[in-house]
Formats: structure tokens, sequence, C-alpha cells
């Protein structure tokens, strides 16, 4: 290793003298000349590099012309409200074909590739109908507005990929270079914190920043020296082809100024790398790469302008460095919709998300984000093993988790704490503490990253369903929280449950919450329901395909086939009250054949 890391900083040497300039700055890691892009990386970490390379992480974009994807372009259409978009092949490019009452024909020829893990989105650019398909009609790269499910071999409306309401057509969709392009590419950790550093308020642009996190829980942002960041912004927009700012010297007015020519001007020439490079979560490693041995890369921020601290004022140490890396992208509350975990509200004190893609920002909700990082858990070099992840959900989980929690480590006092018999799932830390009832994007149940406790008051006088019921499906409400009462000796409001569940106390808790939930409380409440065959859920199960929001239309119908067993053959991209009416009438089938059995 040491000869690889002589022979590295030896190959490097020519390229070294680019940067002499900045020999006094040797910890900076944030602007453009800091990179060294992660081909540098291959030769002295082959074995990283190898698994990296095919992982999900990197292939969050891909260009289309070099790499396989999933989905079919063999000319089959996609129908959706009354409008089609047929995807096809010619002379090697793939292209969709858009008729819409809205938006008119329009062709888009496929140039990047979004994902590839559960579904597959897809960039296009406009093209001429003429020769199958040839000239280019405007410069924007779109997102197109079908997705292809891997785990489901179908094509799926994109909007219904978060919690959107009812679409009525198919629209090109955002400007690619405006929406998507930070969080699933590699640009100068810079340009993607100019939020951070303007403060409350800020502009938006291709790197706002969705965490909504409370004072007590987010990353401080600091400007140490307003000069070097002047300067650090004029040499970006210099990159980008804009005229120097010649306005305002205050901060905020530079980094608006600055944000407003990303968002007018930052495309894919302007990107380090297209997909998720190395730096883009260890930082600009230039000066690493030209002296391996001397110079060691870091997922703290290094530079002379900007500091980064910790929520209470310090600097992070290297687990909380990493939380910020990944909180960076891994902190989904884009989708409008206004509902959060721990009864909250996306435009007031929002808790946790419940969907997939928002783990790192409740991760810095809960109470372990100073003492434990992502990476302990996940590693975002390659897919993570389902066996290594099956085993953290029991005694790998718990004995993580008694390393700090010391008075735990005993058979003893797991089995005093939990009341559960040692062994069984209700023993288990990972269980209780970070249950799964987030959407995820295969119509199943993923963990909520918030580590706390079934018995939080917030968890059982504001959320459905009570998180014991994960478990507990057969269980009522007024059963599970008197237990919850007996054993861990506290009190909760009967006012809020009846709020929650309904007028009787005595109901399933799962039933009362596809009857009485939200949403994203409904979709968890199907999941669960399905696995457990609580087959008096089934019609209520049903009315889900009616819901508001059509991601879970499609969590009730893959959870009705999952309980009964039988397909539920409906076009989910009909109208909900259409896919209400068709599905009682399946129901209507199944009970008259259940009947002559």
């Amino acid at each position: 290793m040491l000869a690889a890391a002589l022979s590295c900083g030896r190959q490097r040497g020519a390229r070294s003298a680019v940067f002499d300039e900045a020999a006094d700055r040797v910890t900076e890691n944030v602007l453009r000349r800091d990179y060294a892009g992660s081909q540098t990386c291959k030769p002295c970490h082959e074995k990283i590099y190898k698994r990296w390379i095919s992982s999900p992480m990197h292939r969050m974009t891909r260009l289309i012309g070099q790499t396989t994807i999933h989905a079919p372009f063999d000319d089959r259409v996609f129908r959706f409200m009354g409008d089609s978009a047929r995807m096809e092949t010619h002379h090697g490019a793939r292209y969709v074909v858009l008729d819409s009452k809205h938006a008119g024909h329009r062709i888009y020829r496929v140039t990047k590739v979004i994902g590839g893990r559960y579904r597959e989105d897809f960039v296009g650019i406009e093209v001429a109908g003429t020769g199958k398909y040839s000239g280019e009609v405007q410069s924007d790269e779109r997102v197109m507005p079908v997705s292809w499910l891997v785990f489901d071999h179908a094509w799926r409306y994109k909007g219904y990929s978060v919690m959107t309401p009812e679409r009525h057509g198919l629209r090109p969709g955002t400007v690619w270079r405006k929406t998507c392009i930070f969080c699933h590419n590699t640009e100068p950790y810079l340009d993607s914190t100019l939020d951070e550093l303007y403060g409350p308020h800020s502009p938006g642009y291709q790197g706002s920043a969705s965490i909504a996190l409370p004072p007590d829980k987010r990353f401080r942002f600091e400007i140490t020296d307003e000069e070097g960041l002047r300067d650090a912004l004029s040499g970006e927009l210099r990159f980008l082809g804009a005229k120097r700012y010649r306005g305002s010297d205050k901060p905020r007015a530079w980094l608006a100024a600055s944000m407003a020519k990303m968002r007018r001007r930052f495309g894919e020439k302007q990107l380090l790398e297209v997909g998720i490079g190395c730096e883009a979560c260890h930082g600009g490693s230039e000066q690493h790469a030209d002296d391996p041995l001397h110079v060691k890369p870091s997922f703290a921020v290094r530079s002379d302008f900007m500091r980064v601290d910790t929520p209470d004022g310090n600097a992070p140490d290297h687990a909380q460095n990493i939380n910020r890396a990944c909180e960076r992208c891994h902190t989904v509350l884009f989708s409008q919709y206004p509902y959060t975990w721990e009864g909250g509200h996306r435009y007031g004190h929002a808790g946790g998300s419940g969907i997939t893609s928002g783990e790192a920002r409740d991760f810095l909700l809960g109470g372990c984000s100073a003492q434990l990082s992502c990476a302990i858990c996940h590693n975002p070099h390659t897919r993570d093993p389902r066996p290594r992840m099956a085993a953290l959900a029991g005694s790998a989980g718990t004995r993580l988790c008694t390393q700090c929690h010391t008075k735990l480590r005993s058979p003893a006092a797991i089995t005093a704490h939990t009341h559960h018999p040692l062994g069984s799932a209700g023993s288990q830390c990972i269980g209780c503490h970070m249950p799964k009832k987030n959407m995820a994007l295969d119509y199943t149940l993923t963990r909520y990253h918030r580590i706390g406790s079934p018995t939080d008051r917030n968890r059982v006088e504001r959320d459905r369903p009570l998180e014991c019921s994960l478990c507990h499906t057969d269980k009522s409400v007024k059963s599970l929280v008197s237990t919850m009462e007996r054993w861990w000796h506290k009190r909760y409001s009967r006012a809020a449950l009846h709020r929650l569940y309904g007028p009787d106390l005595g109901d399933n808790v799962i039933v009362a919450t596809l009857q009485f939930g939200k949403p994203h409380e409904q979709a968890a409440a199907l999941v669960v329901a399905a696995r457990d065959h609580l087959r008096a859920a089934l019609p209520l199960m049903v009315d889900q395909l009616d819901n508001r929001y059509p991601l879970v239309r499609y969590f009730a119908r893959a959870s009705i086939q999952r309980l009964t067993g039988e397909p539920l053959p409906l076009d989910m991209s009909a109208p909900g009250r259409t896919l209400l009416a068709q599905g009682r009438a399946w129901l209507r089938t199944q009970d008259r054949a259940s009947a002559q059995r």
C-alpha cells in the first residue's frame, strides 16, 4: 500500500503545479480546484472502487449511452388519463413520444437515467419529429413524466413516486439542471451550501436544502472570512461564464446573486462528475491525491472562509461529519405533502418524514446522532447485504446499542426493560426504537430513522398506528395503551386517543388507522394488515384505492394482493373513483367465491 501511495503521488506530480497558488492552504476541500475526480482514487483503493462503481449510490445518475437499463423501449405505450407516452428505440437511441391534451405532441430523446435499484426515471431533450428522430428543439433537458418500476416490471406516472395528489394528464417534467442535479451528481461543496451560508429566508436554487430541522438539531454554517468567500464565489461565477457581481459587498447579497446565476447557468458541463463520485461524500481530495502520505481526505469541511459546527457550537466529530455529509441529500421533505410523524406539519414544527429518502434528517432528529454515524449500519460503497441488515434488526443491533446503553447489556436487564421474552422480536432494540413504518419504494415498509421510543408521548398521542401495533396487529387501542401505561408507568390522554381513533378505543388499532388515519399512516396500516392477514381490514383496504394520494393506492393494491393471494387487475393510472368501484366489484366476487367454497 505504501508503494502504491508513493506511486500515486508521483504519477500526479505534474498536475500539482496547477495548484501551487494554494500550497499554503493544504486543507481546503470545498472549492472546484480542490477536487481530483473518482478515477484518481482507483489505483490506491481498487477494491473499494470496484464495489462502488456498481453501487446504487454511484449509479444515481447515468448517461444513457454509457450504461445498461431495465426499462423496455420497445414501442409499448403507457396511457394515463387520456394521454399517452410511447417508449421507442431508433438506431440505438431511446425516445419518449408524448401525446398530451395539455402539452400536445412532443418527442424527447432520452439522455440520462436516474436511479435503477427500485425504479428508473429518465431525462430527455426535445427533438423535431423528422427522420426518426433528429434535430434538437431546445437545450434544456426535462424529466420525463414516466418511470419504470424495476421491482414491478411496469411503467408508472413519474409524479406518483411521491405523495402528490391525483394528476389529470402527462406533461414534460421539470428542467433537470434546475432540480435533480445537485443531490444526484457531484458538484463543489461550496455550491451546495450557499443557502446554508445565507441563513433564514434564502432564495431557492438547485442546492437548496429541505432539512427543516429545529435549531438545536441543525449544523451551524458560519462565514469566517467575507473577502475569502467573495473571492471563492467570484471564481465559481467565472467558471459559470457569468459576469462578476458588482453589487453590495455584504455576504448575503453575494450569496443571493450566486444562487440566481447558478439557477440560470449551472448544468451538466459544470458538474465535477455525473453521478455520485467519491468526493461527493469525502470532500475535495486533490491535495490528498498529490501527497497521499501526508494529506488525508476528510468528511470535515476544510475552508479558510467558512466553518461548520454542531448545533451546540462545537467542532463536529468524525461521526457527526459523516452524518452531515449524508444529510445533504437524504433529507427529503420536498413533495409538498403536508404531514410528518409526531403529528407534525411540513410548514410548522415538522417531525420525521413518512417516506423513504429522509433518513439522514430523521436520524438527526433522534437522540443518537452525536454517537452513531450512518456508516455504522450502511456501506455507501456497495449495496447493503440483506443478511447484514437482517442481523442488525436482531442481536447484532442490540449489541450495537448496548455499547453506549451499558445498563441494558445483561439478559435480565433487557427482559425487564422490554417486558418481552429474551430473543423475541420485542426484545430487540431496533424493532422498537426504529420501527418499520415508513413508505418504501417497493410498496413495503422501511425503518423510521428517528431513534425514539414507542412510548414517547408525541408518538402515542399524535401518530397512528401505535407503534406496538406494528407487531401486535390484533390488539385494540385500549389494550395496547393500558399495557404501555402499566409497564412503563406513564399516562396518556384518552381525549387525544379518541381524536385519533374515534369514539371506541376498543377498536383494532390497524382497522381504526385505515378508517381515520392520515395517508402515510394508512400506508403503514395497509402493509402490516396484509403481512398478518388481517382479513377484517380488507374492505377498508379496498377503500384506499381512492386515496387522495395515488401512491397510497399502489400500496393498497399491493397489500390487498398479498393478503388475499389473488391478483387485483386494475389500471392504476385510472382515476381513484374508478379504481374504488372496480375494487369493490372485485371484492364482492371474492366474497361470493369464498361463500361457495
